[in-house]
């Protein structure tokens, strides 16, 4: 994991999870438990639009699964297509993730959290996209608006609203990258409690 990167995880702070909140991360903590001894472990997050809290909640997922040595298929979508935000990656470079893109319309954002890994190719897309078709999976639901949108998912195992504010609302304010990083932290810090659950 880049230097940056690992002293970000390192201060992460599990405390600051409320207990009600575990109480919903355990439901996913366990699908991983029992999945994880006899198949591949899917995860599909879901939100409207694929463009910020699914994105965030794909990659950190990736990072925690990888930071424990958990073998985990981190995906991501929406029910519309739009583009991974902007103000999003640039939250995630801010701790130390090294991002690459191509393209101007979606681009295809590459996401490194290491030297040794090739990847994550980020980009919005629809949560049934060719690149999701994966046969059982969890989907977990980043907003409710997506858990509204879709609330029967295929083929999905198990459905798991996780729901985060929206740091759109802050698009254009004096609060908006605060708000961005927050929100990445507070994905991070959950991701990462649960794969050390695990």
């Amino acid at each position: 994991m880049f230097s940056d990167l690992r002293k970000f995880v390192k201060g992460l702070n599990f405390d600051e999870i409320p207990e009600d909140r575990k109480g919903i991360l355990d439901v996913l903590v366990h699908y991983i438990q029992e999945r994880h001894k006899i198949l591949p472990v899917n995860l599909n997050f879901i939100c409207t639009h694929n463009s910020r809290r699914s994105q965030f909640a794909q990659i950190w997922a990736a990072t925690a699964a990888d930071y424990y040595n958990i073998k985990i298929n981190a995906l991501s979508g929406g029910v519309e297509v739009t583009e991974f935000n902007p103000r999003a990656v640039a939250a995630l470079k801010k701790v130390g993730f090294e991002i690459e893109s191509e393209g101007n319309s979606n681009p295809i954002y590459t996401v490194k959290f290491d030297r040794v890994n090739p990847g994550l190719k980020m980009y919005s897309k629809l949560f049934d996209d060719s690149v999701n078709k994966k046969r059982k999976f969890a989907a977990i639901m980043t907003c409710s608006d997506a858990g509204e949108s879709c609330p029967y998912v295929p083929e999905a195992e198990i459905g798991i609203p996780l729901y985060y504010e929206d740091p759109k609302i802050y698009d254009n304010t004096s609060l908006e990258k605060r708000k961005y990083e927050r929100r990445s932290t507070q994905i991070a810090t959950e991701m990462f409690y649960v794969f050390r659950e695990v």
